[in-house]
């Protein structure tokens, strides 16, 4: 599953990615790369993500950050737009879904999950939106999850931050609407990552999902990379405030 629908309105776009050396992110920085963008991402994973800048063609810039620390974050992306220019399509993806018991959550665990999955969220859009605004416009994709659609449990401080991300959508497409600067959601599924097929997705687990979605086929990441482009698009012009589930239909 490799061919891709065409977005010209994409060649020549400047996209920042967070989390985007693997799993979706990678998945989402090589669909970017091969329609043409300049491609800056961050992450903290510096070999994975140095060999997915060597192995893919295009206008590709990585930085590393570690994005519970918000000055690193606006110092990576301040030097990405120096290299490529300022985010004309920003996707918000980095996240952790670790597995863990309410009994055993304390607060400083509880602020660190909400750090990294949910904070950066809010502060990359306040880093990259000024450009957005001076340019006339852009598109923000932030990526939420099914996991509190299906009142999941076994994660709730993960559970609780993904909810929080369609809050955070609506609002900011409200306050930057008037500029022409889209903000979306995508809600993932069960996306089989190499991380889920090695920690969680044993046979009865796969099974048992498979039992809940409409659609008998697992998720790859390339479909997440698919809806992220159109709502980066101009296809997706009219298209804000707004979330795009990617589940097969599951319950």
């Amino acid at each position: 599953m490799t061919d891709f629908a065409i977005h010209p309105s994409l060649r020549g776009k400047t996209v920042f990615i967070t989390g985007g050396a693997s799993g979706i992110g990678a998945e989402i920085t090589r669909a970017f790369a091969a329609q043409g963008a300049h491609v800056g991402f961050v992450d903290f994973d510096r070999d994975t993500a140095e060999a997915l800048v060597a192995e893919t063609e295009g206008d590709i810039a990585y930085e590393f950050c570690d994005l519970r620390d918000i000055d690193q974050l606006k110092a990576a992306f301040a030097r990405l737009a120096e290299r490529l220019g300022p985010a004309q399509v920003l996707v918000n993806n980095a996240a952790r879904d670790d597995r863990h018991g309410w009994q055993e959550v304390t607060p400083d665990y509880w602020d660190e999950r909400q750090n990294t999955n949910l904070r950066h969220m809010f502060f990359a859009i306040q880093a990259v939106a000024p450009g957005m605004i001076e340019a006339g416009g852009g598109a923000i994709v932030n990526m939420g999850s099914n996991s509190w659609h299906e009142a999941g449990g076994g994660m709730p401080a993960y559970v609780t931050a993904k909810a929080a991300v369609e809050g955070l959508t609506r609002t900011m497409a409200r306050d930057l609407g008037k500029h022409r600067i889209r903000v979306n959601t995508v809600v993932p599924g069960w996306v089989m990552t190499e991380r889920q097929k090695t920690l969680w997705a044993t046979p009865d687990a796969l099974e048992k999902h498979r039992e809940g979605q409409c659609l008998p086929d697992l998720i790859d990441p390339v479909y997440l990379a698919r809806m992220v482009l159109f709502l980066a698009s101009d296809d997706a012009a009219m298209c804000t405030a707004n979330a795009y589930m990617v589940e097969a239909g599951s319950i």
